[in-house]
């Protein structure tokens, strides 16, 4: 399956959660980006593309406001792909807090051994 995850600038976030899966879950593809061109300019970032939403068999984004910017730009397209994950932009790359949230918020923790606490 591939994996996509969506934050404003692609360098806490969405970065963190590309890396972490990756390393953990070898039976699937993860990519990151951002969905705003201008903090995605000033990290040096990667910038989401049509191409990668239509990459992504799902898609993880972070707030409400990241799915409203993908309908802004393809409409209705890609919502049955997205995932809201409710996490806001106030972590570090790889914080503990942060790491914790996405194993217990992410449905892909199971595909690697790790139980959810969400039911």
């Amino acid at each position: 399956m591939n994996i996509l995850f969506l934050c404003r600038a692609n360098q806490q976030r969405s970065k963190t959660a590309q890396e972490l899966f990756s390393a953990a879950d070898k039976s699937n593809q993860y990519k990151s980006a951002g969905l705003s061109a201008k903090y995605v300019a000033k990290a040096g970032s990667t910038l989401c593309t049509p191409e990668l939403l239509e990459w992504a068999d799902k898609i993880f984004v972070f707030e409400t406001t990241h799915i409203e910017r993908i309908q802004e730009h393809t409409s209705d397209k890609y919502l049955a792909k997205i995932t809201n994950l409710q996490i806001e932009d106030k972590y570090l790359y790889f914080q503990k807090e942060f790491v914790l949230l996405l194993l217990e918020r992410c449905d892909l923790s199971l595909s690697f051994g790790f139980k959810s606490s969400q039911k």
